[in-house]
């Protein structure tokens, strides 16, 4: 029997996987936390075999970090990170932090007993991609790399001579990609812009 570890800071969506996990002979759940700052020490307490961790949990709290911690820590235990958000960069940092799987929670064909079963087996799964959502006149699909970096950067409020500090590019090239996006999502300003991401959920500021 795999023993599971669920970090899920939705009360329903906590219970719902709760009650799907007792009604499976091979997997038990040991802990069920709302924030993910508590999910390295609920490992060192239990013995776990799974985290099913939401990537962002009560607080704010990110499940990304929490899930690079108990892959550093405990290299045998396995990951899935849970999301129901658009953000571009998830499935990238979810390889990154270690996950083995990444399941999400409103658009998966496959059901999440599915792929914890199969993770478990030792499959990794991930989905071929992220989540399609519009802002404006555009879908997410038409931005390049260079522009969604610029764009989270643009959410968080930087300057333009900040974000090309950051970026090491130059405050032309910056201006430039914020044009291209305003041109392609018909929006009149660059806050109108960050909203949209925002309210889209294609940029999650803090994680």
């Amino acid at each position: 029997m795999y023993r599971v570890l669920l970090v899920e800071d939705q009360r329903m969506a906590r219970t719902l996987i709760e009650n799907m996990i007792a009604e499976e002979e091979d997997f038990e759940l040991v802990a069920s936390l709302a924030n993910a700052a508590y999910a390295e020490l609920a490992c060192m307490q239990h013995r776990v075999d799974l985290v099913l961790m939401d990537i962002y949990t009560e607080l704010g709290t990110s499940g990304l970090d929490a899930a690079a911690r108990i892959k550093s820590r405990f290299p045998h235990i396995k990951v899935i990170l849970l999301t129901s958000l658009a953000e571009y960069s998830f499935i990238e940092r979810a390889h990154a932090a270690g996950a083995e799987s990444f399941w999400y929670k409103n658009l998966s064909d496959e059901s999440l007993i599915s792929v914890m079963r199969r993770t478990m087996a030792g499959e990794s799964i991930y989905p071929d991609k992220t989540p399609t959502v519009r802002l404006g006149n555009a879908v997410s699909t038409e931005f390049t790399a260079r522009e969604l970096e610029v764009l989270r950067l643009v959410v968080e409020g930087e300057t333009d001579a900040a974000i090309a500090d950051i970026l090491g590019v130059s405050t032309s090239a910056v201006r430039f990609h914020i044009n291209n996006m305003l041109q392609k999502t018909g929006y009149s300003s660059r806050t109108r812009l960050a909203v949209a991401a925002v309210n889209q959920q294609l940029v999650v500021a803090g994680l």
